[in-house]
């Protein structure tokens, strides 16, 4: 899936949870000094950033295929290597990396165990392939409120629970696969706290992902009654969101 939206729209609406992924998934993946390491799917740039800060710019490199988050990684992190590109299409060279991680992009890839072979070609032998995707299946993602109301209202919706990696275990099983080995799974957490319903709700609005894409395509009576909906579930708040995240890693 291409986010077609603008970085600013994405920051609001996942990069408040993504941004306390990024650390660590970093330590996940042993991210030090002296390594080169490529974001794969790197959106906006939220574990760009955690790379940058680690690393500096000039062991960075960072693919997304949409052009929007191209262009604001390239405007936000000067010197880091970003292109335009899938994950199942790395333009680098083979045992170019120390790691090669994707966050919150796996159950995008539109072919998981392609995507995540290709960043296994792109790391040396025994470099570190990581990744991790949020638990839609468990119900503890950043939006599993937001799809309990949604099917509370529509049971057809497609709630994202489905996608690859998002049930516990699977990202491992992708990986072994993807033919990397010394595999580990984990979990790691990211909670946020929403000082009021509006300023959650709000980014929902703009389009971005699934569940955006799901809001921007219902009526206004239907957009007005998922958003009521949504409020009976959280209150008004001040209300803290509790996310999980699947995580994995292995070696080239």
């Amino acid at each position: 899936m291409t986010f077609d939206v603008p970085a600013e729209s994405y920051d609001a609406f996942m990069g408040r949870y993504s941004r306390r992924i990024a650390p660590q998934l970093a330590d996940l993946a042993g991210i030090d000094e002296g390594q080169r390491a490529i974001d794969v799917g790197c959106g906006p740039g939220a574990l760009t950033a955690e790379l940058v800060r680690r690393l500096g710019p000039s062991a960075v490199a960072a693919v997304d295929p949409s052009p929007p988050f191209v262009k604001a990684v390239l405007a936000r992190y000067p010197g880091v290597d970003v292109r335009l590109a899938p994950a199942e299409n790395l333009p680098f060279p083979a045992a170019f990396f120390d790691a090669a991680i994707a966050q919150l992009v796996v159950h995008f890839m539109s072919d998981p165990v392609a995507g995540l072979t290709e960043m296994r070609r792109v790391t040396r032998p025994e470099g570190v392939v990581a990744a991790c995707v949020w638990d839609h299946a468990g119900g503890l993602a950043p939006l599993s409120a937001f799809w309990r109301a949604a099917r509370e209202l529509d049971a057809t919706a497609d709630d994202e629970s489905q996608l690859a990696g998002v049930r516990e275990g699977h990202l491992a099983e992708l990986m072994q696969a993807a033919g990397l080995h010394s595999i580990e799974a984990t979990v790691l957490t990211a909670d946020h706290v929403h000082a009021t319903f509006d300023e959650w709700w709000e980014p929902f609005t703009m389009g971005v992902g699934p569940a955006g894409a799901y809001v921007t395509s219902r009526d206004e009576a239907a957009r007005v009654a998922l958003r009521e909906a949504c409020r009976r579930l959280l209150g008004g708040g001040p209300f803290t969101i509790e996310a999980r995240a699947w995580a994995a890693h292995g070696r080239a």
